[in-house]
């Protein structure tokens, strides 16, 4: 497994995660840890404790309740990766994600535009762009699709209008598909790899999408680069590998290092409106974080394949 960044050396830093136990959350809380910073995750449900973490349970979207939760306590950076993925209607529970992940923010902003917070990272989503044209690039106007992408869009149209008039320092950062170790099903990517470490049989699209799959170690590190950067504030910034690849050359990857595993192509159509060319355009990430990615694709999927196999 490819070793966490040490990206930022830091004592005693204040650190505030959002969404801190899932995924990417947990990565960054890691390598915050080794950092040094004094961590505190943020989640609507009681977790397992991860050891010396401070753990907050509150759900963004009920503005009562986080500041009761935040009251009386000071962090020096929040990185919001708060709520989770959903792209239901607005009459089908749609409305659910919306006050995640946009209401939830302008709480989140409320509770901190009076503190003295250095950075606030707020992660985004590739579907913020829906069928623009690909490589997708920050000065495209967004498409939403969804309220899940409407919410994500409208967060992020507050954080630059907030950093505008009230020099709120918000960094948006836009991740396409992360991926690695500690991700679990029903993710594309550990779906796939189950599959074939099960030798299954298992129905997949035709896979001619073209994707633009982020390393986590990547990801974290271009989270850790924009603490403290003020060329960053007010900023939407892409963050992904930049390569394209079709979707069938990435499962005929996990099929042929495993050697195992059989997908059917074809036995699931594409989703309605899906864009078949995402992928992104990361030269704003090069120039204002001086960020580039570091893990090919296959080694990440070897990393990824040997962690499921363990777990």
């Amino acid at each position: 497994m490819a070793k966490r960044p040490r990206t930022m050396e830091v004592s005693g830093q204040r650190l505030l995660v959002i969404g801190g136990t899932g995924f990417v959350g947990r990565a960054i809380v890691e390598s915050a840890l080794i950092q040094n910073f004094k961590v505190t995750t943020l989640s609507k449900n009681p977790t397992q404790q991860m050891p010396n973490v401070e753990h907050i349970v509150a759900d963004i979207s009920d503005r009562t309740a986080l500041f009761d939760q935040l009251k009386n306590k000071y962090f020096d950076y929040v990185v919001n990766l708060g709520g989770y993925i959903d792209h239901s209607n607005y009459s089908e529970g749609g409305y659910h994600a919306y006050a995640t992940h946009f209401l939830g923010v302008k709480n989140l902003v409320d509770c901190f535009l009076d503190s003295p917070i250095k950075t606030f990272v707020q992660v985004g989503s590739s579907d913020e762009y829906g069928n623009n044209t690909a490589p997708q690039r920050e000065t495209q106007r967004e498409a939403p699709f969804s309220m899940y992408s409407v919410a994500k869009v409208s967060a992020t149209y507050f954080l630059q209008t907030m950093h505008q008039t009230e020099k709120f320092p918000a960094v948006i950062l836009r991740p396409f598909l992360i991926y690695g170790p500690g991700q679990k099903t029903p993710r594309f990517l550990p779906q796939i790899i189950r599959n074939c470490l099960n030798n299954q049989i298992f129905p997949v699209s035709k896979g001619e999408q073209l994707r633009d799959f982020c390393y986590i170690d990547d990801f974290v590190s271009a989270v850790f680069l924009t603490l403290n950067n003020s060329n960053a504030y007010g900023q939407v910034i892409n963050i992904s590998s930049g390569q394209p690849i079709a979707v069938r050359e990435v499962v005929d990857m996990v099929t042929s290092y495993i050697k195992g595993g059989q997908p059917e192509f074809g036995q699931i159509p594409y989703r309605k409106g899906e864009n078949m060319s995402l992928y992104a355009d990361i030269s704003k990430a090069k120039q204002l974080l001086k960020w580039t990615p570091k893990i090919r694709l296959d080694q990440g999927l070897m990393d990824t394949i040997d962690w499921l196999r363990q777990h």
